[in-house]
Order: structure tokens, then sequence, then C-alpha cells
């Protein structure tokens, strides 16, 4: 069993920037691959950037490649996600999820957290 939570969204202006975290419980997250997604109101559920359980392999969706970055400590079973040069269409909420393989596809993953909001103001 993994619980995720994350943090750290909230309200910033465009082009500012913002990290989340998701700490993760159980004994097993070193040996996860995480993922992170995001839903806009109205839109269906996104695939954002995802890391191999090492943290050797990492994947971004081509809307945020070169803004966002994805990494890992698994000594403090937490994973987080870099947001630099946001724009008002990042606007969403956020979900870190837990699978056994680093994948674009929610399916893929088998826990997930409640999700953090990210507010980018034009």
């Amino acid at each position: 069993q993994v619980q995720l939570v994350e943090s750290g969204g909230g309200l910033v202006p465009a082009g500012g920037s913002l990290r989340l975290s998701c700490a993760a419980s159980g004994r097993t997250f070193s040996s996860r691959a995480m993922g992170w997604f995001r839903q806009a109101p109205g839109k269906e559920r996104e695939f954002v950037s995802a890391i191999s359980w090492s943290g050797g392999s990492t994947y971004y969706a081509d809307s945020v490649k070169g803004r966002f970055t994805i990494s890992r400590d698994n000594a403090k079973n937490t994973v987080y996600l870099q947001m630099n040069s946001l724009k008002p269409e990042d606007t969403a909420v956020y979900y870190c999820a837990a699978g056994y393989s680093a994948s674009v596809s929610g399916g893929s993953y088998n826990y997930w957290g409640q999700g953090t909001q990210v507010t980018v103001s034009s």
C-alpha cells in the first residue's frame, strides 16, 4: 500500500515558478515509478511527467518539456516537480501517482494522491 500526499500548489503569475512535492508512505516507494498528471476544469486528465524508480529515466509531455523538471529523493520518499516559466494553460489540479513502470498512461499507476491546485494568472 502506498499513500501519496501532494503539496506546493498555489497561485502564481505567468512566468513564475512553483515546486510541487509528493510525499509517499510505505516501504515500496523506492521500487516504484512515479508520475505527475493534471486535470483542468472541463478537460480530461493528462500526463505531465514521469520518472523511473531509480530516477535514471524521465519523461515529459511536449507541452511542458524544457519548463518542468521531475526528480525524486528515495531517501525522503518524495518526488518533485519543478515548474518554471508557468503559463495560464498550466492551470490545473496536479496529481502524483505511483506505479510499477513509468508511463504516460494513467492506467499504469496503482496509487494516486488527492491533488494540489496550481493556478497561473495572466
